[in-house]
Parts: structure tokens; C-alpha cells; sequence
């Protein structure tokens, strides 16, 4: 091999060496916006529809949602009646997040409560689901689904996953 072929292939390994020594830029903690929708449903249809919505990081790794009332419930009746008041609402938990190959991993707790109104004997329902998930970005993904035990509806908690410029 002559001095100036060799002088060549050292130069062109230098060059690909200094390009993929050169430093990364630093991207920052990666966010997400968290889009849930709770459905409920009466034989397929849809008769009932919320949304909540939050921004999350990996570096922070969660992020809570709460909404709801209280719901007075008498506690003693008479002249001097005394109430306790109950939380019912929606409560969603996220955790434990991560991103591998486009899809976000996080552990889900949501808690779904509703009281009949207009009454000092409130029937309250509630509806608790956890798991860790994993969900594809940008496309919705139903995370759970239960039947009502006291009639023909379901509950249904979807999310959609995607990453924030």
C-alpha cells in the first residue's frame, strides 16, 4: 500500500471519528400531554362524556387530576342536624413514567365516584381501576372498562399520549 493511500484512509477514519465523537446537544426533560376521556356507555352508546387533561415529564414522573364535589349526608337529624360530607368525583394518578421504542409506559390510578342527588340517604357509586399501561403515542387507547353492577351501562377511562415540543 502506497504512503498516499494510506494517508487518505487515516484522514477519512479521522473525520468519521470526530463526527460521531461530536458532543451531544442536551434535550432537556421530555413532556407529555395526558388526555383522558371517561365514557360512559348504555347498550354501546355513548350517554355520558368527560374530558380532563394534564402535562406530565419524565423527569418529574407523574402528575395528579382531582374534580368533584361534596356531597352532604346527615350524620343526625332533629332541630340541631348534624352532616359529613363525602368527596365523589374523579380522581386520576399517573406514575412512573417512561418512553421506549414510541410508546409510553406509566402506572394509571383512576377513581371515578357519583351520588344519587336530592337525597339525605345518598346511593354513592364508585369505580376504582389501576395498572400500569402502556400506550402508543399519539394514537387513543381505552385503559379500562367495567360494567355499572346496578344496570345495563359502562364505564370506559381512554387516553391518548403525546409529546410536547
Amino acid at each position: 500500500m502506497n504512503k498516499t493511500k494510506l494517508a487518505l484512509m487515516l484522514a477519512l477514519a479521522g473525520a468519521c471519528l470526530a463526527q460521531t465523537e461530536a458532543p451531544k446537544q442536551s434535550e432537556g426533560p421530555k413532556a407529555y400531554q395526558l388526555d383522558f376521556v371517561l365514557r360512559e356507555l348504555e347498550d354501546g352508546k355513548v350517554i355520558n362524556s368527560r374530558n380532563y387533561s394534564m402535562m406530565v415529564t419524565l423527569v418529574a414522573g407523574g402528575g395528579s387530576i382531582r374534580s368533584g364535589d361534596k356531597v352532604p349526608v346527615v350524620t343526625k337529624s332533629g332541630t340541631q342536624a348534624e352532616y359529613t360530607y363525602l368527596d365523589v368525583g374523579v380522581n386520576i394518578d399517573c406514575a412512573a413514567l417512561q418512553e421506549t421504542q414510541g410508546k409510553l409506559t406509566l402506572n394509571v390510578k383512576a377513581d371515578i365516584s357519583s351520588a344519587q342527588p336530592d337525597s339525605s340517604r345518598p346511593l354513592i357509586r364508585n369505580t376504582r381501576w389501576s395498572s400500569n399501561v402502556i400506550v402508543p403515542l399519539r394514537k387513543a387507547t381505552v385503559l379500562f372498562t367495567s360494567d355499572d353492577t346496578s344496570s345495563k351501562r359502562r364505564m370506559q377511562l381512554e387516553l391518548t399520549a403525546a409529546p410536547v415540543n
